[in-house]
């Protein structure tokens, strides 16, 4: 079954195409990041607006590069949720049009089940049961992934994510947007015992995590350090943030490890990508001997690619869509 996707999630647009869940054909991916930079931050109206400009290319892009035609596509699936609400429309609306044109059977995928599923292109072997962590910009949240449609969230961040907090920590730091790469390649020659961060406990919530605090503290200690004419190295100050966020993620997936009593853990979304992240889980899933996957760099971020690998499990599982879809922007349970 060969599956041609569309996400727009956030501030990448993207189109792929990918054959039995499992191999890509094609994937077109625009970031947006040099159009967001000089606000300091993701700006949802023109992230709408660039949507709109680069869907119809990306997609003609992702059949070219498949040396395919729309006639030979089997479905059309789409991100519907979770997301900013304008630029999931976007998505949205050209993939219910693209599949009411062409009589093609149309399948929602959740954001967070793609991210997930990143590691299917990536692993051939893998299947369910196994525990998912998902770490990206605006995600954190811990699920056991019973079956390929069958999600639990366990955990959730009751506040910042851990990719929010990495970028406003980057941005009071003058680090440019976004400042995930460079805290991460800072954090490679600091002190992650320099100075002594929060980790947040939630409280009779084991598996969730919490990080405006961690965020807030690092913005204190950088605005306490301005006042009084203090100098500081970010070095250390990316090091210690860094090792505050490795613990927290180790003490909840630790908790999750011991209770559900998974055979495999997966790391997924877009923070994924930090090697401090990448190392303290493989270290944690080492000393429990379970198995660890984790997407390349390359499929980290978000892209089509991963939407339609899922969006393959989902038509197996015969839950399409049809022409009322609708973009739903905020998903607390990560499981519809």
């Amino acid at each position: 079954m060969k599956i041609l996707a569309i996400e727009s999630s956030c501030d990448e647009t993207s189109a792929a195409i990918v054959e039995d869940g499992r191999r890509t054909l094609s994937c077109k991916i625009l970031s947006q990041i040099d159009i967001h930079k000089r606000f300091g931050g993701v700006v949802p109206e023109i992230a709408s607006r660039a949507h709109i400009e680069a869907v119809v290319s990306l997609t003609e892009g992702a059949l070219a590069d498949a040396e395919m035609t729309l006639p030979e596509v089997d479905a059309i699936a789409v991100t519907y949720s979770p997301g900013l609400v304008g630029a999931l429309l976007v998505g949205v609306n050209f993939a219910k049009s693209l599949a009411y044109a062409t009589h093609k059977p149309l399948i929602a995928v959740n954001h967070i089940r793609g991210h997930v599923a990143a590691n299917y292109l990536a692993h051939p072997e893998l299947k369910p049961p196994f525990l998912a962590l998902v770490i990206s910009g605006g995600h954190t949240s811990l699920m056991k992934v019973n079956s390929f449609t069958d999600y639990e969230t366990v955990g959730i961040t009751r506040d910042d994510a851990a990719g929010e907090a990495f970028d406003k920590v980057a941005r009071v730091m003058g680090i440019g947007y976004p400042g995930g790469a460079e805290m991460d390649a800072l954090a490679n020659i600091g002190n992650s015992k320099a100075i002594a961060f929060p980790r947040a406990i939630v409280k009779d919530a084991p598996y969730d995590f919490s990080y405006s605090g961690l965020k807030t503290a690092v913005v204190n200690y950088l605005h306490n350090a301005e006042q009084k004419g203090e100098e500081i190295c970010r070095e250390d100050v990316a090091a210690s943030f860094s090792a505050a966020v490795c613990d927290t993620v180790q003490n909840r997936l630790s908790h999750a490890i011991d209770d559900f009593k998974m055979p495999a853990v997966v790391l997924a979304g877009g923070v994924s990508a930090n090697s401090h992240i990448r190392k303290c889980v493989e270290e944690l899933c080492k000393s429990k001997g379970v198995s660890l996957y984790m997407p390349p760099l390359s499929l980290c971020g978000d892209n089509a690619a991963m939407i339609a690998s899922q969006a393959y499990y989902e038509a197996k599982a015969e839950n399409f869509a049809n022409i009322t879809l609708n973009a739903v922007p905020v998903n607390n349970k990560f499981v519809k």
